[in-house]
């Protein structure tokens, strides 16, 4: 999603149109600007550091509040949208992509982020999740996975491990984990990545790079939840004994089996970008469905069209 051009729906090859000038010029905001209410998450939450981390890349970008759009879901991570000072929604229990993705469409103009967890994203979101990725919806998902439900006081969620105890698993957990990479790489998502929130200046790197991703870019970002899984990334985090492996240098990113033999690494795995594809967006096939019927009507209006469809049915 290029700021240099705005795609209209209603032209069949999307044909680029210059940004308002006035509007490409104005000067950034600051972190100040774009703050709104005190974040309300747990001292030590990772979360604190993903926020921080949009802040940046807002303010890197230039982006005002008319040019991008934050939803989310119902969780911890879901709180997102209140922190943000500009538009963005807190949506029902799992529903935030389809809600996205509705956004996406009508206002190709906007950068459209979505943000979610381990719970709000695989488990009740979990079908919205695999088919706006086949999809391929002009977007970007971020996905703070602490794999236990946080907000409701610790539960399994689809991502904890083996054996871990909580209030659903008082015997620790007997159903296996689900591996977000290697589902998202499935179900078709064309930028697949993961990284962590004790390593801000990647989380920033990936952010970037799936901002800049023309269709539906995906992010797995580990933030510990402090309060009730204390110390799950350890491993991957260098201060505390753990390591952060980064994904090769020599890896194909465009290699579908080899992203997925990547994304099937033991714990801690790899962080970086895994796979990356081009492929027609939703948004693309959506607005040449849309030009193709409108050059059958001619300069008719909306109305007079719907006046039309509704003669024809008496």
């Amino acid at each position: 999603m290029q700021m240099s051009t705005q795609t209209l729906p209603s032209e069949a090859a999307q044909t680029p149109v210059a940004v308002n000038p006035t509007v490409a010029e104005r000067k950034g905001l600051t972190k100040k600007e774009l703050a709104a209410d005190h974040p309300t998450w747990c001292p030590g939450c990772g979360d604190f550091s993903v926020l921080a981390l949009y802040f940046k890349l807002l303010e890197k970008r230039k982006l005002h509040q008319d040019q991008f759009v934050s939803i989310s879901g119902i969780g911890c991570s879901s709180r997102f949208p209140y922190f943000v000072q500009a538009h963005g929604a807190h949506f029902i229990h799992g529903r935030a992509l389809p809600f996205a993705t509705g956004i996406a469409l009508s206002r190709p103009d906007q950068h459209v982020f979505a943000f979610s967890g381990d719970g709000d994203a695989f488990s009740i979101g979990g079908n919205h999740f695999s088919h706006t990725a086949r999809k391929n919806v002009n977007m970007s998902l971020v996905v703070m996975d602490n794999q236990v439900y946080g907000l409701t006081k610790k539960q399994t969620s689809p991502t904890s491990p083996l054996g871990f105890k909580s209030k659903t698993d008082g015997w620790g957990a007997v159903d296996h984990p689900i591996n977000p990479l290697k589902q998202a790489i499935s179900m078709g998502a064309t930028f697949v990545a993961r990284t962590t929130s004790t390593n801000p200046n990647h989380v920033l790197a990936m952010m970037e790079q799936a901002m800049d991703h023309n269709g539906f870019s995906f992010i797995q970002c580990l933030s510990e939840c402090v309060e009730f899984y204390e110390g799950a990334f350890d491993s991957a985090n260098p201060r505390k004994g753990g390591v952060f492996n980064e994904v090769p240098k020599e890896h194909d990113v465009t290699d579908e089996f080899a992203a997925y033999q990547l994304a099937s690494t033991p714990f801690p795995g790899h962080f970086g970008v895994f796979y990356k594809v081009n492929r027609p967006t939703k948004n693309e096939k959506e607005a040449e469905i849309i030009a193709k019927h409108r050059a059958k009507v001619g300069e008719a209006k909306d109305w007079q069209i719907l006046q039309k469809t509704f003669d024809r049915l008496k």
